[in-house]
């Protein structure tokens, strides 16, 4: 379960705080990019995965560590790993770097759950078999 996706991003003025870095709960959204991309390398469509299965992804647990602060037009690269797979979540390890810097890291757990009632739903056979590399 070792696929690994690196995505990269350009830091805009609009992603920064008043101190001219990247306010905080942006970065989570560069690693919501980053899983975007993630399944898309491996040719999943989060529209398809809502048409066919009626399903979609939602953030259930986020764990973050800050280190150096990106900055106003930087190009940050994210770095997104699968490190484990269960009936209905997957949990990715992500990182965050700016000229091979360590800027910060995450274990973000994402639920699959029923689109219509938010309640957790098994992931699909198919697709568990792309995120178990088969």
């Amino acid at each position: 379960m070792a696929h690994l996706n690196k995505s990269t991003y350009r830091v805009y003025y609009e992603d920064t705080d008043a101190a001219g870095v990247v306010y905080h709960a942006n970065y989570l959204k560069f690693m919501e990019r980053g899983r975007t991309d993630w399944l898309r390398v491996f040719k999943i469509k989060q529209s398809k995965l809502k048409i066919e299965y009626q399903i979609v992804f939602v953030v259930a647990k986020s764990e973050i560590f800050f280190r150096k602060p990106a900055k106003f037009d930087d190009e940050v690269v994210v770095t997104t790993k699968l490190v484990r797979l269960r009936g209905a979540s997957v949990c990715f390890e992500q990182e965050i770097t700016v000229s091979d810097v360590f800027v910060c890291n995450a274990i973000n757990t994402v639920a699959c759950v029923d689109m219509t009632t938010y309640l957790p739903k098994r992931i699909p056979r198919t697709v568990r078999r792309v995120f178990e590399g088969g």
